[in-house]
């Protein structure tokens, strides 16, 4: 059966950790989550790490950290804190696995097909990054690559680029995906089947933000989906909450918490559902003229040097594409 995985907004001692721990349930954690925060408005700026809730979870609590990327790059437009810091946190504390540094495509974050490209090579450098520092705190072992994409073919890119970490018995994390659909070319019964051609036998997935109703779908996949998370209970208890024009208490969101992990927990064991054929429009790629055809090559040039670590996964590139205009323009 595929593990449910149960997403936490916070480790504060309370009605949601409570009833968390006593369903037994594996947890799920961002580093956001974690952070400690100094000033206010836009001189608030990240100040390190709070492990105070860490430290006070029970002996052997079943808990992933992830990276968050997304929330992350929505907010403050990237990362606040380095691979370094992340990987220092990731040693804290005896976490089940830990997510790679990753650059999220959501349609949000990155508009068009070149963002989506810089984002991949970012991707790349940064699984390499947070392994190697993994490798040097000695908990490579916990590490959990994380692939990114928007469409099956991108989800192609990342595996090839990272063939070393791609072994069996290993999990890999599959983002971008909490707010796609379970059907259409681009959804995620497509982005799963097309992992499950390309990796090899023994190495599993575990997707990210995945929608309960998309369990019996995973299903047929369950030798190769091994885990999913999610936190829509949360968006539940905020609905609830308005309706009812009242505040959204942690024992509020405590209480749809353990309807919602109750709720897949038994879609995950009905009978896998095929999708219906949709048909699928190809994307079509439109001439480029000789300035676009320059910007282009000099982002692929880029991105190549970003995911081979000639450059770093954090390094701003448009003044190198500038640059390169200049010269065609001479």
């Amino acid at each position: 059966m595929i593990e449910i995985i149960l997403g936490l907004p916070h480790l504060r001692q309370g009605p949601i950790l409570a009833r968390a721990l006593a369903l037994g349930a594996p947890l799920l954690v961002s580093a956001n989550a974690l952070s400690r925060w100094r000033g206010q408005g836009d001189r608030r700026r990240w100040a390190g790490w709070n492990t105070t809730d860490l430290q006070r979870l029970p002996a052997g609590t079943d808990l992933t950290l992830d990276s968050g990327g997304f929330t992350s790059h929505m907010i403050y437009g990237g990362f606040p804190w380095t691979v370094e810091s992340y990987v220092e946190l990731a040693a804290s504390f005896p976490f089940r696995q830990f997510a790679s540094f990753d650059y999220p495509v959501e349609q949000e974050i990155a508009a068009d097909r070149t963002a989506i490209a810089e984002r991949l090579s970012r991707t790349i450098a940064a699984n390499r990054e947070t392994r190697r520092r993994a490798r040097e705190a000695g908990i490579e072992h916990r590490f959990m690559p994380v692939l990114q994409g928007r469409t099956p073919d991108d989800y192609e890119k990342t595996p090839d680029a990272l063939s070393w970490s791609i072994e069996p018995g290993r999990t890999i994390g599959v983002g971008s995906m909490c707010r796609r659909e379970i059907r259409r070319p681009e959804g995620l019964i497509a982005v799963v089947e097309r992992l499950d051609r390309i990796l090899p036998k023994g190495v599993v997935l575990h997707c990210f933000g995945v929608k309960g109703q998309a369990l019996p779908y995973l299903s047929e996949f369950r030798d190769r989906v091994a885990s999913i998370d999610s936190q829509a209970w949360g968006i539940q208890a905020r609905r609830e909450a308005h309706r009812q024009q009242i505040s959204k208490t942690d024992a509020l969101a405590a209480t749809h918490m353990v309807s919602w992990y109750c709720k897949p927990r038994r879609a995950a064991c009905l009978r896998p559902r095929q999708l219906p054929p949709e048909a699928g429009h190809p994307l079509v790629r439109p001439m480029l003229n000789r300035w676009e055809q320059a910007i282009a090559t000099a982002r692929d040039q880029l991105n190549a040097l970003i995911e081979e670590g000639a450059l770093d996964h954090e390094t701003v590139v448009e003044p190198w594409i500038q640059a390169d205009l200049y010269r065609v323009a001479a």
